[in-house]
């Protein structure tokens, strides 16, 4: 059996993977603000699409396929530590840091969502989203929170909310952290495989993932369910030693596969979320999905998410892609990918949407049939100059309060899950370097 590779090589290019993913959810709540027709793959039935309808080109402005990239990936990071030790036969030092990591990510994931979701109550009660409640802009206006009715009334709300986004997915003041609760059942998903699995053998291993895999595809787990376990059979690829030997000695034939897996699942990914039947291409996938979906799903989540799950195989075996994706830049990106989606929909819903549309002023609509005159038109966008130039910005200034954010809230919620850790744990529970998180 050949060595595996090497923990670098394993779990850089992860980095630029999720830094690329984060973003593209930024650009696709922008666009779905802005652009919304570019939910679809054209105009309409009858009218030709714009560039960024064009299958390949829409992947910059789609979202779904990065919700599937981060759970594909926390099912890769999490289970690489587990697995290498498995193989090397050290199954209980896996089964110990699998146990505290489990234990970990409640804290290390819920804390931070509750310190977002806490600035962004204080916003709406001071009453930052008000020109959100009037922008001509349908994705704004109904995620934009509105303030509490009395002092005692927004501490209800807050802490209802802190509750409701781990129960059934909804926060008022965040509407996108309706994704929090799955993403974090895929940790938990990974975790309790690992420890089904740890003691079996690679290969047996290997073969009940991808039976794992195919219930989750069959049950309709599109969200992360099969993604998950996507991100664990790569990770299992990864370190086996047999797998890195055949693809080194048929480099040809891992070139073109790679490459095919890459360029299918970007076409994958380029599933429009609306009217796919108003282009011949989207048409196309539509009746493929008939036979290879099961009944009754959303096609716009499964495509999005084998899509995914092609790219990241194919980039796993193409050393150019990884190359690229380990540049230090796009490792940046994606070290602040945790709170950049946590940050960016309020500060789109609040300082980008002061920028857009608030030296507007509302259009009167005029009087109705009786004379009453009717409630104004919603705010439009100042200009178009306003919008080339302040998305670039709006960029740059995500960013540098996301660092802000990595230099000093995380650092503080993960002292607050320590303090907790050190509370709760037994004495010989020994605090050990966490694996990289999602």
């Amino acid at each position: 059996m050949g060595a595996p590779l090497t923990p670098k090589r394993d779990v850089i290019w992860v980095d630029g993977l999720r830094g690329i993913a984060s973003v593209l959810v930024v650009t696709a709540h922008i666009c779905r603000s802005l652009v919304p027709h570019l939910l679809s793959p054209a105009m309409s039935d009858k009218l030709p699409p714009t560039l960024f309808q064009l299958p390949f080109l829409r992947c910059f402005v789609m979202g779904r396929a990065s919700v599937a990239v981060f759970a594909l990936v926390t099912g890769y990071v999490n289970s690489l530590g587990p697995l290498k030790k498995s193989r090397m036969g050290n199954a209980d030092a896996a089964l110990s840091g699998v146990a505290k990591s489990a234990f970990r990510r409640f804290g290390r994931f819920m804390i931070p969502a509750v310190v977002a979701t806490t600035c962004s109550w204080l916003a709406c009660q001071f009453g930052a989203y008000s020109i959100a409640h009037s922008a001509n802009s349908a994705w704004i206006r109904d995620t934009s929170p509105t303030p509490s009715a009395s002092f005692a009334g927004a501490f209800y709300d807050l802490f209802k909310n802190l509750g409701t986004t781990w129960i059934d997915g909804f926060n008022a003041y965040d509407r996108i952290q309706w994704t929090l609760t799955f993403l974090l059942k895929g940790s938990m998903t990974t975790y309790l495989t690992l420890f089904a699995l740890v003691y079996v053998k690679p290969r047996w291993r290997m073969a009940l993932l991808a039976g794992m895999y195919y219930f989750k595809w069959k049950s309709g787990d599109s969200l992360v369910g099969f993604n998950v376990y996507c991100g664990i059979f790569l990770a299992e690829l990864s370190v086996d030693g047999d797998v890195a030997d055949f693809a080194a000695a048929h480099p040809l034939l891992q070139s073109v596969t790679s490459a095919s897996a890459i360029f299918l699942g970007l076409y994958f990914c380029s599933y429009p979320e609306e009217n796919p039947e108003w282009a011949p291409w989207s048409k196309n996938l539509l009746h493929f999905g008939h036979w290879i979906f099961p009944n009754g799903v959303e096609y716009s989540r499964y495509y999005p998410g084998m899509g995914a799950d092609l790219v990241a195989t194919g980039i796993m075996f193409n050393a150019t892609a990884k190359k690229i994706l380990s540049h230090r830049f796009l490792c940046w990106m994606g070290k602040l990918s945790w709170p950049v989606y946590l940050l960016h929909a309020p500060l789109i819903r609040t300082v980008l949407t002061w920028v857009l549309f608030g030296a507007s002023v509302r259009p009167q609509q005029g009087k109705d049939q009786n004379g009453n005159h009717l409630p104004p038109g919603w705010l439009p966008i100042t200009n178009t100059w306003v919008v080339v130039f302040a998305l670039p910005l709006f960029y740059v200034f995500l960013y540098r309060i996301a660092g802000l954010w990595a230099q000093y809230v995380d650092p503080w919620c993960t002292n607050v899950t320590k303090v907790f850790e050190e509370m709760v744990f037994r004495d010989d529970a020994k605090v050990e370097k966490p694996l990289l998180m999602s």
